[in-house]
C-alpha cells in the first residue's frame, strides 16, 4: 500500500487544534490515557483468546516505557490486541465516541476539567498537548501480513502506510515538545516525572508497567487489585485514583462501597458513588454497568446485567470466583449467580444511600440532587425495592424550604388525616400558586411538591407509604374539614352548573361546585381513575396516542365572577355573552394550572372584547 494522507473528520481537526494549544492546565493526564489504552488492549487480547479462540501468546502481557532524553521521545508500547487498518483510521482519525458540536463547546468552556478527555473516548487525542508529533504502529492480533502506521503532526491531516515488520500490540511514540514549566508543560522524557505519573494514575493496572533504567527493567506499578485488600490498607487517594480510571471522572467520588461474600458462592465488590451526574446520565446509549472480573481475570467492561438501570450512575468492579471465564452476556441475564449478587449489590447501594441521609446529610443533599430523578425510575421498575427506595427518597414540601422524606411527612400529618398530599408541576413556584392548593394553603395541610418528569409516572405505580396513601390535590374530590363558612348548598347553583356542562362538553366531563378553593374562581381536575394531562401530554410525546381525557371544571362558588354568574344566568339566560363567559372561565383556569389553551387567538379577542367594554 503507497502512502496515503488522509484530512480528519472536521470536529477532530477543531478538537486537535484545542489539544495543540494546551486548553488543560494538567498535561499529565495524556500519559494516563496512553497506559489506559495499552491496558485495555491487553486486556481484549485475553479475553479474544478465551471467548474467541483466539490463538496468542498471553504468558506476559505487559505495557513497556520508553524514553530517550536526546531524541525527546517517549514511547508507550503494548503487546495487546492491536489495530487493523480500518480501525486506526476510524478510531483515530474520528473522534470516536462523540463529533458533536457539544463536545468542543465543553472543551473550551472547562480549562480545568480533564474529565472531558476520558468522558468522550477522546483520550490518545490528548498526546497533542506535550507533541510535535506522534506515531503510531500497530498490528491486529491473528492477522495475517504487515501492520499499520500512522502519524501525524496535529495540524489537521495525517499519514497512513503499511508496517510490514510490526509486532502484535501497539506502540506510540510521542515527539515531545520543548519544555515550559510556565505553561505546566514538563519534561515527560525524565524518568522521575515518569514514575511519578505512573505512580499517581496507574499503579492499579493489573498489568504490569515497565521502564528499563540502565541496566535494569523496573516494574513501576503494584498491580494490586484494591478490591482484594482490606480497606485498612488502601488509601482514599488509591481508591480515588480507582475510581477516575474506571470511570473517566476528575472529580473524587462522593462514597466508597466494599463488599466481599464467602460461602457457597464467592465475590468480591469495590462500587463508588459518584459525586456529581456525568453528562449522559440520561440518554440511552450512554455506557452503563460495571466492570466484571473472574479470579482477577477481565470480563467485560459494563456489564448492565449486574446494576439495575435506575443505578447506572454506579461505577465499580465485580470479581466472581465461581464463573467461567468465558461467560457471555447472554449467559449473564439468565445466570443465577449474577442475578444473586445483582441483588445484594442493589441491597447495599441502597442501605449506603440510606446511612448518607442519616448520618452525613451534606452528602446526600449532593447524592439526591444528582441523581434523585434516577433513582426514582426503580420505583417503577423494582417492585423487591420500592419500599427501599422510598425511604431514601426525599422531596419539596410546603413545610419548608427543606427536602422532607415520606417518613417525616407522616410524623407531621394532622389528627384524622389519612393521606399524603402530593401535586405535580414544572416549578415549585407553578405548584405553590395553584389553584388546587388554596384549601389546603389555608387550613395548613402540608403538600409534597413534585417537580421532576418521572414524578408523574411513579405516583401512579405506588399506592401507599406505610399505609397512608398517596392522594393528589388536583385529582377527584377533596375532603378537607369543612371550613367556618359552608358554602352555599350546589343545588343553588344547579341551573348554571347545567348550562357550563352543556356549553363546554368538547372540554369538560363534568361541572361541580369546589371545596379545594379559596380564593380562584375555578380550577380542573382529574377524575379519580383518570391520567392526569402531564402524564398524557408524556405519552403523546412518546408517539402514544389515545382518546383525550375530558376533566372536571370545578367552581367557588363563594367567587364575585361565580356567584355574577349564576345571577345573570338566572336572569338572562339567553345572553349571547354567557358562552363566553364559559369559554373565558375555563381558559383562566386552565392557564392558572400551566395549560396550554386550544385557540390561543380566540380566548385573547373574548378578553380583549370584554375588558374594552370595561373601560
Amino acid at each position: 500500500m503507497d502512502l496515503e494522507t488522509l484530512e480528519f473528520q472536521a470536529e477532530a481537526r477543531q478538537l486537535l487544534q484545542l489539544m495543540v494549544h494546551s486548553i488543560y492546565s494538567n498535561k499529565d493526564i495524556f500519559l494516563r490515557e496512553l497506559i489506559s489504552n495499552a491496558s485495555d488492549a491487553l486486556d481484549k487480547l485475553r479475553l479474544a483468546t478465551l471467548q474467541d479462540g483466539l490463538e496468542a501468546d498471553t504468558s506476559d502481557l505487559h505495557i513497556e516505557i520508553e524514553a530517550d532524553t536526546e531524541a525527546r521521545t517517549l514511547t508507550i508500547r503494548d503487546n495487546g490486541i492491536g489495530m487493523t487498518h480500518e480501525e486506526v483510521v476510524e478510531l483515530i482519525g474520528t473522534i470516536a465516541k462523540s463529533g458533536t458540536a457539544e463536545l468542543l463547546t465543553k472543551l473550551k468552556e472547562a480549562k480545568e476539567s480533564p474529565e472531558l478527555i476520558g468522558q468522550f473516548g477522546v483520550g490518545f487525542y490528548s498526546t497533542f498537548m506535550v507533541a510535535d508529533k506522534v506515531e503510531l504502529v500497530t498490528r491486529k492480533a491473528g492477522t495475517e501480513g504487515h501492520g499499520t502506521r500512522w502519524e501525524s503532526a496535529g495540524e489537521g491531516t495525517y499519514t497512513i502506510d503499511d508496517a510490514p515488520d510490526a509486532p502484535v500490540g501497539t506502540t506510540v511514540t510521542v515527539h515531545l515538545r520543548p519544555k515550559d514549566e510556565e505553561d505546566a508543560l514538563y519534561d515527560y522524557a525524565d524518568e522521575w516525572k515518569i514514575k511519578e505519573i505512573v505512580k499517581r494514575y496507574s499503579d492499579f493496572i493489573s498489568f504490569p508497567i515497565k521502564m528499563r533504567s540502565g541496566e535494569q527493567v523496573d516494574t513501576l506499578n503494584s498491580m494490586k487489585a484494591l478490591w482484594a485488600r482490606p480497606r485498612s490498607e488502601v488509601t482514599d487517594e488509591e481508591y480515588h485514583q480507582f475510581y477516575r480510571h474506571i470511570s473517566h471522572d476528575w472529580s473524587d467520588p462522593l462514597e466508597i462501597i466494599n463488599m466481599k461474600a464467602e460461602g457457597t458462592f464467592e465475590y468480591e465488590a469495590l462500587l463508588f458513588l459518584p459525586s456529581r451526574a456525568p453528562h449522559d446520565l440520561f440518554q440511552r446509549d450512554s455506557p452503563r454497568g460495571l466492570q466484571l472480573y473472574v479470579k482477577r481475570v477481565f470480563i467485560m467492561d459494563d456489564s448492565k446485567e449486574l446494576i439495575p438501570d435506575y443505578l447506572r450512575f454506579v461505577k465499580g468492579v465485580v470479581d466472581a470466583a465461581d464463573l467461567s471465564l468465558n461467560i457471555s452476556r447472554e449467559i449473564l441475564q439468565q445466570d443465577r449467580h449474577i442475578q444473586m449478587i445483582r441483588r445484594r449489590l442493589v441491597k447495599k447501594v441502597l442501605s449506603t444511600i440510606k446511612d448518607l441521609l442519616a448520618n452525613n446529610p451534606e452528602k446526600y443533599a449532593t447524592f439526591w440532587r444528582e441523581f434523585g430523578k434516577a433513582v426514582k425510575e426503580g420505583l417503577l421498575n423494582d417492585q423487591d425495592n420500592q419500599k427501599a427506595i422510598l425511604d431514601i427518597a426525599t422531596f419539596s414540601s410546603t413545610a419548608g424550604t427543606e427536602p422532607t422524606t415520606l417518613a417525616a411527612y407522616v410524623e407531621r400529618m394532622k389528627e384524622g388525616q389519612e393521606e399524603i398530599y402530593y401535586l405535580t408541576g414544572d416549578s415549585r413556584s407553578q405548584v405553590e400558586n395553584s389553584p388546587h392548593m388554596e384549601a389546603f394553603q389555608a387550613q395548613d395541610y402540608e403538600v409534597l411538591i413534585l417537580t421532576d418528569p418521572v414524578d408523574e409516572i411513579w405516583v401512579e405505580a405506588v399506592p401507599d407509604f406505610d399505609g397512608k396513601k398517596l392522594q393528589s390535590v388536583a385529582r377527584g374530590n377533596v375532603d378537607l374539614p369543612k371550613d367556618k363558612e359552608e358554602p352555599e348548598p350546589e343545588g343553588d347553583f344547579a341551573p348554571l352548573l347545567t348550562f357550563l356542562k352543556e356549553k363546554l362538553e368538547e372540554q369538560v366531563k363534568d361541572v361541580r361546585l369546589s371545596h379545594r378553593l379559596t380564593t380562584s374562581a375555578a380550577c380542573l381536575v382529574s377524575d379519580t381513575d383518570d391520567i392526569t394531562p402531564a402524564l398524557e401530554k408524556m405519552y403523546r410525546a412518546m408517539g402514544q396516542d389515545g382518546p383525550r381525557v375530558k376533566r372536571i371544571l370545578e367552581l367557588n362558588p363563594n367567587h364575585p365572577l361565580v356567584s355574577g354568574l349564576r345571577t345573570a344566568h338566572e336572569t338572562s339566560a339567553d345572553d349571547d355573552a354567557l358562552p363566553e363567559t364559559a369559554e373565558l372561565l375555563y381558559g383562566t383556569a386552565l392557564l392558572a394550572e400551566g395549560g396550554d389553551l386550544e385557540d390561543p387567538a380566540r380566548f385573547a379577542k373574548l378578553l380583549a372584547d370584554r375588558l374594552a367594554k370595561t373601560v
